[in-house]
């Protein structure tokens, strides 16, 4: 008789180290230079923005943000899926979207909650979502994302669609019971779902240390009969490969696969939340600066002689130029319409929204002084 606690501990996978060199020339994807300077570019650019709006929180100009500082590379993953491929994000995936062409105006807008905003103003700051994108529209609770894209991948299934589901959750997420419910349904249902964990270290405070005790999060994906690998997660070229990869065995072979990414959050979890309260700031600085994942990148272009300082120079200028143009015009859009408290969620409003609707415009015809609408569209 004899009884497991552990497996042996599953290593990484890793393209290129911190100085862009890449160990095994045959693991090298070999993209396009015009793709990997979008990718790069597409990563300046969420770095410029995270940078401009985390300081309009500061400043009470938008009402909450989220920085993705320390997982860039993690846009390694838009470069890998098709267009068509459906994604559930948890909250720090803005590099999907900007990747598959949502605009800066369209993320500006959203932040702002103003009447081009998509969601119409009730979402939170940086609860993006695109029907036109298929990026499903974040939402706060943790985990209800997990299961809902083991469903959305068993309908592509249904349908015989060449595609699958991509589901985005931090290794935090993965204690909600939702975790479990959503790998086990696609497990035995044999959903083309690709779970895509960001083990970034912490849970907002709660350090991975004491939020599991087994291997990670691979180790679950394991025990629950699924195709698993844990990658470098500033690694932009093992985060692809292993994407790629993913994506044609959950196609091919009808059923989900678990990546867990191992990186490290450099920002605070929120602009609610000042993580020097339970984290070294020099261990954030030091991980910031040995093993940033932009700079990676960097200096495999640099190898390549396909950039340069002053290209670099040129394009964070232009960039910050154009975000600031996008703010302040989202700044001074109206705010939607205060009917739109009201539809969506029916096709027709009920007895009771129509009673609820009609006792807000009578208050605020009544009492406009308390209730000034200029600001909102009519």
């Amino acid at each position: 008789m004899k009884f497991i606690q552990q497996i042996e501990p599953l290593r990484a996978y890793r393209v290129m180290d911190h100085t862009g060199a890449v160990a095994n020339p045959e693991d090298d994807p070999n993209l396009p230079k015009d793709q990997v300077l979008k990718c790069y570019k597409d990563m300046l650019t969420l770095h410029t923005m995270d940078g401009l709006l985390y300081d309009a929180q500061r400043q009470g100009r938008i009402s909450f943000y989220m920085t993705h500082y320390g997982e860039e590379a993690m846009i390694g993953t838009a470069a890998a899926l098709s267009p068509e491929d459906v994604v559930f994000g948890q909250y720090r995936e803005a590099f999907m979207l900007l990747y598959r062409g949502f605009t800066v105006d369209e993320f500006l807008n959203q932040c702002f909650s103003n009447a081009l905003d998509y969601g119409k103003g009730r979402q939170m700051p940086v609860h993006y979502g695109s029907k036109k994108l298929n990026f499903q529209t974040i939402s706060s609770p943790l985990g209800t994302q997990i299961p809902q894209a083991s469903g959305a991948a068993y309908a592509l299934k249904m349908s015989g669609q060449d595609a699958c589901t991509l589901c985005f959750f931090g290794e935090g997420a993965a204690s909600e019971g939702d975790f479990h419910a959503g790998l086990n349904m696609a497990a035995t249902l044999k959903c083309p779902v690709i779970f895509f964990c960001r083990n970034n270290g912490f849970a907002i405070s709660t350090p991975s240390s004491e939020q599991y005790k087994g291997d990670g999060i691979a180790s679950r994906g394991i025990g629950y009969g699924i195709d698993t690998i844990r990658v470098d997660g500033n690694d932009i070229w093992a985060i692809y490969n292993a994407t790629k990869a993913s994506r044609e065995l959950a196609i091919r072979e009808q059923k989900p696969v678990l990546i867990e990414a191992m990186t490290y959050r450099v920002g605070h979890h929120s602009t609610s939340d000042d993580s020097t309260k339970y984290r070294d700031r020099t261990e954030v600085e030091k991980r910031a600066q040995l093993d940033n994942p932009i700079v990676r990148l960097r200096r495999y272009l640099e190898l390549k002689n396909w950039w340069s300082q002053e290209e670099e120079d040129e394009y964070r200028k232009t960039v910050r130029k154009d975000i600031l143009t996008a703010f302040n015009n989202a700044e001074k859009r109206k705010k939607p319409a205060v009917k739109h408290l009201f539809t969506d969620v029916y096709d027709e409003l009920t007895p009771n929204l129509i009673r609820q609707q009609n006792e807000l415009n009578e208050l605020i015809k009544k009492y406009p002084e308390y209730y000034n609408t200029d600001d909102y569209t009519p």
